[in-house]
């Protein structure tokens, strides 16, 4: 098993999925997104996880997949994982 610093895979997950929020609904001024969209985030250089992902490697996210499920397991959620959606007008 490899060890790394880098945060547990939950946190690392949920950071990854609020990035393409952020970046969707940037673009898109909602958070209405379709089941099977990809967003595509570019490049992530020098993470903490390195040992896991590599350095230079392409950052995609199936954020429609995300979105879904987020909103399934939405009263499960903490609620300041609630709040950082709803600043995004997430719709439970």
């Amino acid at each position: 098993m490899v060890r790394s610093s880098c945060r547990s895979g939950r946190d690392a997950k949920w950071a990854l999925g609020l990035w393409a929020a952020r970046v969707f609904h940037d673009r898109e001024g909602d958070l209405r997104v379709p089941r099977k969209h990809v967003e595509h985030l570019g490049r992530r250089r020098g993470t903490r996880c390195q040992a896991v992902r590599g350095a230079d490697e392409a950052v995609v996210m199936r954020l429609g997949t995300w979105v879904d499920n987020t909103r399934r397991l939405g009263d499960k959620l903490a609620e300041e994982r609630r709040a950082d959606l709803d600043a995004f007008g997430m719709r439970w």
